[in-house]
């Protein structure tokens, strides 16, 4: 027990002088805009003695706890309690080593771990990284040292005024068992205790008044924040723009040369303008390009590095890793691209590809390639990277493009006919006899099976004869009704046009035999088509009439029920 309050005592003592030692060094960084100012720099001499004093008295206060300390474990008993002792022993032998270094460098006025030879660490990429980014992100610390301060201190001042309500407590709780003990033994340890606790209530009051203060002294100065940062924007401009200039003027005569170059091998290269380029001549424009971005990203690098500007080099290389880690993950995707540049991909130049629901063929591939549908004659650009997941394939000289031109009469499985005014990669528009327009998507167009007229059609038409002329259906009633057709079309103007015409028993029918008119016209009636049908109903009645062929109509019979038993 004796040890142990003598231990108490002499960690108060120590509790007390540190805290004056921390009184006398505390430095309280004050921003007087954005940069930190330190108010160490005027201690003098005087101070500088008390504080040596009073850490030679802590050093020998702790040189004669340890001496007990030692003694004691010599006489202990118990593992536990030599286990205690040697806790306590343990702790005391660190504090007496930082107070020893304390010593020696408030003496010196110097960082004597600085004069240490530094010990060679292994390689680690890691830290080499790290120390190119320090100047940006000690920069970036300074420009947010105050509110990480400020945040500092109100998290402190919580944390003090959590802790003072249990230090007070605690006093006042020593104070009555004092009072009421009567145990000398009991009154000596609650005296020990109650210096304890006290010193502790004075520290925490202390460290709290100190924090609120700063804070204080802080949010006073925040007043001029707004004007601190204009400050130092200004500053760091007015130091950094001028290297900034120049790094803009570096990658400005990069892409310059670049230009000159490019148009240089353009007139000197045989066949670099060819519509088909050769597998080497698309190599040698890959190469330069790469050249040209990876000098115009060297180029300020260099220039920050030259006139030793660390800051601006080390934001440089935070740049190009977060580049480098975004392109990380798409670098497939890039190799792809590469190989559709050099027309050794899926998709290569002069072969047939399948884009939007349209053919395509591919006229030119570069980082934006050139696609084109031959028969409805519209172009587009598109980028590379939107050809990476197709697959062209090479086509035949019969391979359909489109099922129209622009002029062409198309109908449609939705019944329109019209005229085809406008043809594009997004809309087909069309316009009927009466003029009014009609405007379909490309791809639903397409999926409406659009008919070709301008390319010649067919019309068949289904005449029924009467049964009474059974005979005469297959032998000569054909041959003289394609007579008269071919006859009453050449009267209106239409034999010319008229490519075939055929005149054939189809069936018997229920009421009728029918016999169908099938004629072929020239696509140059596309528009007349819904008038020829009724032209080829009109003379095939007539036909009728003059041979004195019967048309039956559609009987019905009517069948009576018989009553049962009837």
């Amino acid at each position: 027990m004796m040890v142990n309050s003598r231990t108490g005592s002499g960690a108060a003592l120590r509790l007390l002088l540190l805290l004056g030692l921390a009184g006398l060094l505390a430095v309280t960084p004050v921003h007087a805009g954005v940069e930190a100012t330190q108010e160490a720099a005027g201690v003098s001499q005087q101070v500088t003695i008390d504080t040596l004093n009073s850490l030679i008295t802590l050093q020998a206060e702790m040189k004669r706890d340890i001496a007990g300390l030692n003694r004691a474990l010599e006489e202990a008993k118990s593992a536990g309690e030599k286990k205690d002792i040697q806790t306590q022993l343990d702790k005391l032998e660190a504090d007496l080593l930082n107070t020893t270094r304390n010593l020696k460098e408030i003496a010196a006025g110097a960082d004597i771990a600085s004069l240490r030879e530094a010990e060679e660490k292994p390689f680690s990429l890691q830290e080499e990284l790290f120390s190119l980014l320090r100047p940006a992100l000690s920069e970036m610390k300074d420009m947010t040292s105050h509110v990480r301060l400020k945040s500092d201190l109100k998290e402190k001042i919580a944390d003090y005024e959590e802790r003072l309500p249990v230090a007070e407590r605690a006093v006042a709780n020593l104070t009555g068992l004092l009072e009421g003990a009567r145990n000398e033994p009991l009154q000596i340890y609650l005296q020990g205790l109650l210096a304890d606790w006290k010193k502790q209530l004075t520290f925490i009051q202390s460290e709290l008044q100190s924090a609120e203060l700063q804070l204080d002294k802080i949010e006073q100065s925040e007043a001029s924040l707004a004007e601190a940062s204009q400050s130092y924007l200004k500053s760091f401009f007015q130091k950094r723009g001028l290297y900034l200039m120049i790094a803009l003027l570096v990658v400005v005569g990069v892409l310059l040369v670049s230009r000159l170059s490019y148009r240089a091998i353009v007139r000197l290269v045989p066949g670099y303008r060819a519509e088909h380029r050769s597998f080497r001549l698309r190599l040698l424009d890959l190469m330069h390009r790469a050249i040209t971005t990876l000098l115009a990203i060297a180029g300020p690098m260099i220039v920050f590095y030259v006139v030793e500007d660390w800051v601006l080099f080390s934001l440089g290389i935070l740049l190009l890793l977060g580049i480098g880690l975004t392109l990380r993950t798409a670098l497939p995707r890039y190799w792809k691209q590469v190989q559709l540049f050099l027309n050794v991909g899926s998709v290569r130049e002069g072969e047939r590809i399948d884009l939007d629901g349209l053919p395509w063929l591919v006229r030119r591939i570069n980082f934006y390639s050139e696609l084109e549908n031959p028969a409805a004659e519209i172009r587009q650009r598109v980028p590379i990277d939107d050809l990476v997941e197709l697959k062209s394939r090479p086509f035949r000289k019969d391979d359909p493009w489109f099922p129209c031109l622009c002029g062409d009469w198309v109908l449609l499985s939705d019944g329109m006919r019209g005229k085809v005014i406008g043809i594009s990669q997004e809309l087909v528009q069309l316009v009927a006899r009466g003029g009014a327009h009609r405007t379909y998507q490309t791809t639903d167009f397409m999926a409406l099976s659009p008919l070709n007229l301008s390319r010649n059609f067919r019309l068949k038409e289904t005449i029924g004869i009467s049964y009474s002329l059974q005979r005469e259906s297959v032998t000569t009633i054909p041959d003289l009704l394609k007579a008269h057709v071919e006859k009453r079309a050449a009267e209106e103007g239409y034999g010319d046009k008229l490519l075939n015409l055929r005149v054939e028993f189809e069936r018997a029918n229920t009421s009728s035999l029918d016999l169908v008119v099938i004629a072929d016209f020239h696509g140059s009636l596309g528009d007349l088509y819904n008038r020829l049908r009724r032209c080829m109903q009109r003379w095939c009645v007539e036909a009728c009439n003059e041979y004195g062929w019967e048309i039956p109509f559609t009987q019905l019979t009517l069948h009576q029920a018989v009553p049962e038993g009837a």
